[in-house]
């Protein structure tokens, strides 16, 4: 991965989106960096856009009961835990992330925009740009990415902000091959929000 850069957002026109910061996915063992460390910086970018009164949505993932609403497609691997429901405090958002006035999106998917609102929201708020962390990596927050651009959206993905669920290689594999043609790529110390 190339060194960060700086990057300056806009605050009138931009909104964090942090993906699946949530009890379950929380407690999963994750690389290159602890889910912990992922959530004490998604709590700071948060705090840091709030207080320049830009939007902060918060994304969690919830299959249902007995995993009804999960993607029904037939896959090589199953993308979600096979056999009965997970346990009900399983998609309920980290305690302490939200705050009052934050965007929460609940998705039946890897994604952010399919099937939730999301950027209906985001283009009735007038946000341009958006600034991506949040787990796993490769999974939702690759695939909001994906989507996010191809909706035209400037994405900036703070990569300190990010881990996954998968081998170390698939974290790296997104940042050195996927995210530098889609988004600007930073860390959260390198984002300025203007």
């Amino acid at each position: 991965m190339e060194a960060a850069v700086m990057i300056s957002v806009n605050a009138r026109t931009s909104a964090l989106v942090l993906i699946d910061l949530q009890s379950g996915i929380l407690s999963l063992p994750t690389r290159p960096r602890p889910a912990a460390e992922v959530l004490t910086t998604g709590r700071i970018l948060a705090e840091r856009f709030r207080a320049r009164g830009a939007p902060v949505v918060l994304v969690n993932v919830d299959f249902g009961p007995e995993r009804a609403y999960a993607p029904p497609g037939t896959t090589q691997q199953a993308s979600v835990r096979a056999g009965g429901s997970l346990p009900p405090e399983w998609s309920r958002l980290a305690d302490g992330l939200a705050a009052p006035g934050d965007i929460l999106i609940t998705k039946r998917q890897w994604g952010a925009f399919t099937g939730t609102g999301l950027d209906q929201t985001l283009r009735r708020l007038g946000v341009d740009t958006i600034v991506l962390g949040g787990i796993a990596t490769n999974f939702g927050v690759e695939s909001t990415a994906r989507h996010a651009w191809e909706l035209n959206y400037h994405v900036v993905v703070v990569e300190d902000a990010c881990t996954t669920t998968a081998p170390d290689d698939a974290h790296a594999l997104a940042f050195d091959h996927v995210f530098p043609r889609i988004a600007r790529i930073t860390q959260s110390d390198g984002l300025e929000i203007a």
